[in-house]
């Protein structure tokens, strides 16, 4: 089955290239479009702290895309594991999810700060975070070499 799918908005960042860590500070605005949405599309959604955001790796080249297993970043030291067994930008479908603070919400401009996406990322889904639907995190397990990738990505 195909999907066909638009995107809703666009991230404006002052990031620009592709870089994979130190995301934490970094103050995006995604903006939505009015062609597609209404205004009121976003009304309620300042109330949440967090944000779950679907976006394209719009910069990939579709012949570095990943189908079997890599090294995590590279690193020939860390195990190799599949693509879906990570979340490295050149994946199938091209496809982020990130989750990130709302710091404003006004119309159809979100002001969210730790957003790993990159300026002209375009934007196909937005969803409040709900604790609720996540594990708790004595539920959640993962292998060791996660936190060496991920120890300055925020």
């Amino acid at each position: 089955m195909a999907l066909d799918v638009s995107p809703i908005g666009m991230v404006r960042s002052d990031r620009a290239e592709v870089v994979d860590d130190n995301w934490g500070a970094v103050e995006s605005v995604i903006d939505l479009d009015e062609s597609v949405l209404d205004v009121d599309a976003t009304l309620g959604l300042a109330e949440f702290s967090h944000l779950e955001v679907v976006y394209g790796f719009h910069l990939c080249d579709p012949a570095a895309t990943t189908t079997g297993s890599r090294h995590p970043r590279g690193d020939t030291t860390l195990p190799r594991v599949g693509v879906l067994a990570q979340r490295v930008k050149d994946r199938p479908n091209h496809l982020g999810v990130s989750r990130c603070e709302i710091v404003d919400v006004d119309g159809l401009r979100i002001r969210v700060r730790g957003l790993d996406a990159i300026d002209g990322s375009p934007v196909f889904d937005v969803k409040p975070f709900l604790q609720s639907m996540v594990p708790t995190p004595e539920d959640v397990t993962e292998p060791t070499w996660v936190a060496s990738v991920m120890k300055n990505y925020f």
